[in-house]
């Protein structure tokens, strides 16, 4: 491996292809007009000596890295990685790299992330998923995006709501407690009055998305005049154990409920196992729908009453707006239920 001393150039890429070394960095940035003869024994003169950039160098020069960062909690989440797909399509066609960073749901690493990506010029640094709600962290957060503005760059928050009016942003957001609230409604218009919530947010874990989808489950029972049980309402994370534990201490407790609103389907997978674990049998027994819409809840069986989340649509809208200010950086895409088998009218009251 060669050390700093011996590391190669821009001045040994000029002396291989003949030229200045001003060309050499006209043709690495491409903000000046360059022969395409010239910028090909660049190019060629680059590979023949296995030039790497310099990444500080070309901070101090105030080029940027043609990179987007999409910042994540689990890259091995279904909607996930629907949304980082969307990412990277549009991302290539805007002739973009795309970095995937991970935080597992750590917000102090994914203030650390945001600035490691600042420090590297990205274009773009889009967050994904539900954002915390406490106040150290969004202060953080929106220094951040003025940093970030202020280099020409742009943060991103993709499925979480604004951080200020006066927050330099770009936000594309999805009626996430619209979805939540449609949902319950659902379920309430099909008979059902004792409805659990697993997925709910936790005063050590307030969540966005969490909190976002909790207060749609509580509306729309006050929508229906239909009081909601407390004790119903399950904290927990956003995967398949999380929803399979939770149904198996309601189901321990000696809960009453008819039916299952699962926060994502993830969790509801988890939920219809331990229901037919304890020899529940879905819907006839219990109703079960989740949110998200991942591409194998239809396959279930029975299959999967749940929220769609444009979550494609999501990460390319994310990536165009953030390279693209002239657009409007503000917005809220749609949800909508899809009714499949998994509901039904409860046999009786519970």
């Amino acid at each position: 491996m060669l050390t700093d001393d011996e590391r190669v150039t821009i001045r040994d890429v000029a002396a291989r292809a003949g030229v200045s070394a001003t060309t050499v960095s006209r043709v690495i940035k491409g903000d000046y007009p360059v022969a395409q003869a010239t910028r090909t024994r660049v190019l060629r003169a680059m590979r023949d000596l296995d030039y790497v950039l310099n990444v500080h160098a070309r901070a101090l020069s105030g080029a940027s890295t043609k990179m987007v960062a999409f910042v994540l909690d689990d890259v091995t989440g279904p909607s996930f990685a629907y949304v980082a797909k969307g990412v990277e399509q549009q991302a290539t066609a805007e002739g973009r790299l795309c970095m995937v960073c991970t935080t597992h749901g750590d917000p102090a690493r994914e203030l650390a992330v945001v600035e490691a990506m600042r420090e590297q010029r990205a274009d773009a640094v889009i967050l994904v998923g539900g954002g915390s709600l406490d106040d150290t962290y969004r202060e953080r957060m929106s220094h951040f995006a003025h940093a970030l503005d202020k280099a020409g760059s742009r943060l991103v928050l993709c499925g979480r709501p604004p951080l200020g009016d006066d927050v330099p942003t770009t936000v594309v957001e999805y009626d996430n407690e619209g979805g939540a609230y449609a949902m319950t409604s659902h379920l309430l218009s099909q008979g059902h009055r004792r409805i659990a919530l697993l997925g709910a947010s936790s005063p050590t874990d307030r969540s966005t998305t969490k909190v976002d989808r909790e207060r749609g489950f509580v509306r729309a029972h006050e929508s229906f005049g239909v009081p909601y049980d407390p004790d119903l309402v399950i904290p927990g994370g956003f995967g398949r154990g999380d929803g399979y534990e939770g149904t198996r201490r309601l189901i321990a407790l000696g809960a009453r409920f008819t039916a299952v609103f699962a926060a994502t389907d993830m969790v509801a997978i988890g939920v219809l196992a331990a229901l037919r674990e304890a020899g529940l049998r879905v819907p006839d027994d219990v109703s079960l729908a989740g949110y998200d819409d991942i591409p194998f809840a239809a396959d279930l069986e029975p299959g999967l009453t749940t929220v769609h989340i444009p979550t494609e649509e999501l990460g390319r809208t994310a990536v165009r707006l953030a390279l693209n200010r002239d657009e409007r950086q503000h917005v809220v895409l749609g949800t909508h239920i899809v009714v499949r088998n998994s509901v039904r009218p409860p046999r009786r009251e519970s």
